[in-house]
């Protein structure tokens, strides 16, 4: 049976991959390691807590010790691997904290796997996930490919590009089979409300000012996280040592105008007059170093393994904020803080 940790797996993306694994392919033990910080949430994964092939084991991926010592015991086959920093306005604030995460975690996690695998990496697999952000940002023009030169503008992106350069690097020097994915802007289900959607949903529902950094021009491009989910899954299993996938969803979005369709949709389902939640848009000041826009251009991942997204984000949207309108005591547990004392109580002596 092969044993695979997805690390960050209580986050947002990862418990949607923990999910998609736990359920789909019950041959796998899947462990799910995560440090349990802000953003990790054991509530996203209720549903398959008691799983007979899923175990949650908290740690941290930038304690060496600990993770030779979990590695050694486990003796994973594979290692999905999500665990992030991920907020660029939290790494503007504290730069190192990303650095000791996304960079030192993750060279952590590929020596502890090169250890065990002691360079026999026959039915091994290391699988990076990143974002398109390392790619920097892009003028009206143009999409970014697995080709793409990195230009990180971001504590953030510096961190995640430098965490995909060492992945490359086990894989140039060692031979170690890894794979590498950078994907764009997730939306969905259990997604932490200080990113741009669900915090607007909050806001929204409960009559706070939105937020829209400097005049909202910014352009991203929007990737349902379950979508996400079974790209993960596609590349995992068919992806060939060494290679780079890009993940988009096709959906090029000015943060002004998701956040104006995002108002009418609340409107609608809140039985609200049509402009009522418009008023709620306020903009502040632009966060430094902020990139234009990010397009991903998806086609190799279409080409070599079939996948296209399955929703558009219209569709993806609407189930997105009825899954939060449905949740509230998950969304309160969150804003509130709550959740966090509650898993803090059940691990901290374990």
């Amino acid at each position: 049976m092969k044993k695979i940790i997805i690390t960050g797996g209580a986050g947002f993306i990862g418990s949607h991959v923990v999910r998609r694994f736990v359920k789909n392919y019950p041959q796998y033990n899947i462990i799910n390691l995560d440090k349990l910080t802000y953003a990790g949430n054991l509530a996203n994964l209720k549903d398959i807590e008691n799983e007979p092939n899923y175990k949650f084991i908290k740690g941290d991926i930038v304690d060496i010790a600990f993770i030779n010592q979990l590695f050694g015991y486990e003796k994973p086959d594979a290692v999905i691997h999500l665990a992030a920093e991920s907020h660029v306005d939290r790494s503007i604030a504290d730069p190192a904290e990303f650095v000791l995460t996304n960079v030192v975690g993750t060279v952590n996690l590929l020596t502890a796997a090169r250890e065990t695998w002691k360079d026999n990496y026959d039915k091994t697999r290391f699988y990076h996930v990143s974002t398109d952000e390392v790619y920097g940002s892009l003028g009206e023009e143009g999409m970014f490919t697995e080709q793409t030169a990195y230009d990180p503008h971001s504590p953030y992106s510096a961190s995640k590009a430098g965490s995909d350069h060492f992945v490359r690097a086990y894989h140039d020097t060692y031979g170690m089979d890894t794979v590498i994915s950078n994907c764009s802007n997730n939306y969905g289900s259990y997604h932490f409300p200080e990113k741009l959607i669900p915090l607007a949903v909050n806001n929204i529902k409960n009559n706070k000012p939105v937020p829209v950094y400097g005049k909202g021009e910014n352009i991203r491009d929007w990737l349902w996280v379950e979508d996400h989910a079974r790209a993960i899954d596609v590349i995992f299993h068919k992806a060939k040592a060494g290679t780079t996938y890009n993940i988009g969803g096709h959906n090029e979005w000015k943060n002004i105008d998701l956040i104006k369709l995002l108002c009418h949709i609340m409107d609608t389902k809140l039985g609200r007059a049509p402009g009522t939640s418009e008023k709620l848009i306020t903009y502040v000041t632009d966060r430094a170093g902020h990139d234009l826009r990010y397009a991903i251009d998806a086609t190799k991942l279409k080409t070599d393994l079939g996948w296209v997204p399955g929703i558009t984000f219209e569709e993806g949207l609407e189930k997105t904020v009825d899954w939060y309108l449905q949740n509230e005591e998950w969304l309160n547990d969150v804003t509130s803080g709550h959740y966090q004392q509650y898993y803090a109580d059940q691990y901290n002596d374990r």
